[in-house]
């Protein structure tokens, strides 16, 4: 886990989320909170919870980027879900332990993906000398005998079966520079590779895939492709490098960082909230939080890859309450979510910067995009005020979608530029106010009566 204090944490999201200082604030601590219960002794660690945290604003905000950017800082496993889509016990639906076991499945990725790098050396050198067998006996019998192993029986001399070694050693040498020098890369070998298991994600009530129940009865199926080598380079790496991993390593490691380092972000758990007037179809409603309350106050969850508790796992939950209150989530639930913090709706001065001062600002985007085909778009400071005053307008004359308006005024602001674009000459393209107003006048200006409509 990266250490960093409260303040620098904020310096690091501020580079991507423009003002929600308070928001920031909280996660931060909550953060630095984490290493400071690592450094407890053992007895006094496991009594220390994390502070979970519930953050109230509109949609479009950065609600979802702190709490991602906040997991990239550390390289947590992170998981962000929605409270709708669970469905109280008894209903047909994804129950909320599932969020536990999708929570370890990231963390499993994340420490594969890290002892992959550590194996990659030796798994491409293994990768290549089964590369070079593929390709020395490619135009051969596929039930040859081995040279070697022909002569061995033979009865032929010493002598002899030293040089046929040596010859056998000269041919995969040939090859072997061959393939540095890149002259076999688009001629077509044949490999064998295992079939892909069917994903069973999604299917109601089906949260384990039947290869994980049967994986250690029934070996996976294996079949024959004919790929280029440089794809087959690829795959053989890649299964050697699975091959070095040690799978219970990686599970516990897994488990230990879900356990410890984890963050699950609900989002929309407003929306199982029962407002003061809600009635209607939805009675799981409230059965939904009180499945979650568990969960939250900490439990074990049984995944595929064991046990996991969820004492420590740093829950942050978040949503609009345009319609409900956080007043009017069950009180259990409200005590587990002991730091509330309020998010500003965006104004024209926050579109301004949003669109420019970023490390993945829009606008920087789009430009990026653009110049792939030599073209450099240019925006004067006055085309920025105008997309940020269309930003506001849009979003009081329509539904508030916070920051992602910006990505509609600029796909219909664009949409000519983009289109006549191409791989001619490179050339420049300057957008100011006056086009602008031009451009968004019917989508940013103008009232959109439908609503209206009944």
């Amino acid at each position: 886990m990266a250490i960093l204090t409260p303040r620098e944490t904020v310096e690091q999201l501020d580079k991507y989320i423009i003002g929600q200082h308070e928001a920031k604030k909280a996660v931060a601590v909550a953060l630095r909170n984490r290493y400071r219960r690592a450094r407890l002794p053992e007895q006094l660690r496991e009594e220390i919870t994390p502070k979970n945290i519930l953050m109230v604003g509109p949609t479009g905000v950065g609600k979802t980027e702190i709490a991602r950017r906040l997991a990239k800082l550390v390289d947590a496993p992170f998981l962000k879900v929605e409270a709708t889509k669970f469905t109280e016990v008894g209903y047909v639906g994804r129950d909320v332990d599932s969020m536990v076991r999708d929570l370890v499945e990231n963390a499993v990725r994340m420490v594969k993906d890290m002892q992959l790098k550590d194996v990659q050396d030796d798994a491409q050198a293994n990768a290549e000398e089964r590369l070079i067998d593929i390709l020395l006996n490619r135009d051969k019998p596929k039930k040859a005998v081995n040279p070697i192993e022909a002569l061995l029986g033979s009865g032929q001399s010493e002598e002899k079966l030293a040089q046929e070694r040596q010859k056998h050693r000269d041919e995969r040498e040939q090859i072997r520079a061959a393939l540095l020098a890149g002259q076999y890369e688009s001629q077509i070998v044949e490999i064998e590779v295992e079939e892909q298991p069917v994903n069973t994600e999604g299917i109601p009530g089906s949260e384990m895939n039947m290869n994980d129940v049967l994986g250690s009865i029934m070996p996976r199926r294996k079949r024959l492709r004919k790929v280029s080598v440089m794809e087959a380079r690829r795959i053989l790496q890649l299964e050697e490098a699975q091959k070095l991993l040690d799978p219970d390593n990686v599970n516990a490691e897994a488990i230990r960082r879900a356990e410890q380092n984890g963050i699950i972000f609900i989002d929309e758990i407003d929306k199982v909230a029962a407002g003061a007037n809600a009635n209607g179809p939805d009675v799981s409603r409230e059965g939904v939080q009180r499945d979650i309350l568990p969960i939250i106050e900490g439990s074990t969850v049984n995944t595929k890859y064991g046990a996991v508790k969820t004492d420590h796992i740093l829950f942050i939950a978040a949503g609009a309450f345009h319609v409900s209150r956080p007043s009017d989530l069950i009180p259990e639930l409200q005590g587990r979510f002991p730091i509330r913090v309020q998010l500003d709706s965006l104004t024209r001065e926050d579109f301004r910067r949003i669109l420019t001062e970023p490390e993945n600002a829009v606008i920087k985007q789009y430009q990026a995009l653009l110049a792939v085909d030599g073209l450099d778009v240019v925006f004067t400071d006055d085309a920025l005020d105008a997309l940020a005053e269309a930003a506001v307008a849009a979003n009081d004359a329509n539904e508030n979608l916070g920051a992602r308006r910006l990505h509609t005024l600029l796909e219909k602001l664009l949409q000519d530029v983009a289109y006549e674009a191409d791989n001619g000459a490179p050339h420049s393209v300057t957008i100011d106010r006056p086009y602008v107003e031009e451009k968004l006048k019917t989508s940013a200006f103008v009232k959109d009566i439908n609503k209206y409509i009944i």
